[in-house]
This record gives C-alpha cells, sequence and structure tokens, in this order.
C-alpha cells in the first residue's frame, strides 16, 4: 500500500497542519511517511502546498508528480493539481472556495462544505478537520485514535483544549462523504 497525497490551498487554511497530522499519524501506525512542505515567504494568503506519503515500504523518494489523492482548497491549487492526480484517484475539494469545478471523468471526485460546516459550530479554524475526516472515510488508511495524537504532536500544548473540537469535526467530515 502507497497513499500518494498533495494537500493545497492559502496559507491559514491548515494544509501543512493537515500534512503533519497525516504524517505523524502513519508514523504511529508503524507505516513508511514523507512529509514535505512547499510554501512562499507570504505563507499567511500565499499558496501553500504539502505532498505526504504514506506506505508499508520503503519510500524512495519524496519527489511526486502524480498523486493518489488531492485535498485542494482553493481554485489556484485545483488549477494545478487536479491534472496531476492518477486516473482511478480521489480529488477532495471545498466547493465554496472553487470556482471552475473539476471536470475530470476518470478520477472520483468528493466536493465537501468543510469551510460551511466549520461556520456552523462556529470555529472556522477546524475546516481542515472536517476534510482529513473525509480523506479518513474515503481511503481508511488511518485509525481515529492515532490522528487524535498526530494532532497532540503537531499543535502546542496551549491548544490542546481544542482536541474535542478537533475530534467532532473529523468525525462530522467523515459523516459528509456521500
Amino acid at each position: 500500500m502507497t497513499e500518494e497525497i498533495i494537500i493545497a490551498g492559502f496559507g491559514g487554511q491548515g494544509v501543512l497542519s493537515m500534512g503533519k497530522i497525516i504524517a505523524y499519524s502513519g508514523l504511529m501506525q508503524g507505516l513508511e511517511v514523507s512529509w514535505m512542505p512547499s510554501y512562499g515567504p507570504e505563507i499567511r494568503g500565499g499558496t501553500a502546498n504539502v505532498t505526504v506519503i504514506l506506505s508499508d515500504s520503503r519510500i524512495s523518494s519524496p519527489i511526486l508528480q502524480k498523486f493518489s489523492t488531492a485535498i485542494i482548497l482553493n481554485q489556484q491549487s485545483m488549477d494545478k493539481f487536479e491534472p496531476m492526480v492518477k486516473p482511478g484517484g480521489v480529488l477532495i475539494y471545498t466547493p465554496s472556495t472553487i470556482t471552475r469545478k473539476p471536470t475530470r471523468t476518470d478520477i472520483t471526485i468528493y466536493p465537501i462544505k468543510a469551510i460551511e460546516e466549520a461556520a456552523k459550530i462556529n470555529a472556522s479554524k477546524v475546516a481542515n478537520m472536517f476534510l482529513l475526516g473525509a480523506f479518513m472515510k474515503i481511503r481508511p488508511i488511518l485509525d481515529v485514535e492515532y490522528v487524535m495524537e498526530g494532532i497532540k504532536h503537531s499543535v502546542s500544548e496551549r491548544n490542546w483544549k481544542y482536541l474535542p473540537l478537533n475530534e467532532k469535526a473529523i468525525k462530522a467530515g467523515m459523516e459528509l462523504v456521500k
């Protein structure tokens, strides 16, 4: 099993955090992991993406041209990464931030209203956790308990008070998958 993931959007949307959580979770489950962030100097508001590879065998290179899963949070990223999803792969995206919907017919596409759902619980900062939950449901590689431990390793201790909210958002994100 090898899962090659690109997560992309604007800085401040939790793109890098989501990648880090997936990477930590994979490590704790005994998987081989690669985590490679990419962002400009204007991290908040600029474009950011992260490549995460999870595998049960050795990873030869962290650099990819094609991905099995893309999680997209803005139009720029959709334009760039939709063509890079392997045939038979998965594209998960937030429809409220996309003006041109994905058009490929050789991949499975999941619009997840993460931003709207986060707004409903007055917690816009956890929209990325809704997307993480959707990913976990679509690609059942990571266990929730390892993901929650991954969150603890990814955020400062002063933010641990938000762990229950993150877990709620992850589980709700799983439910959004149709």
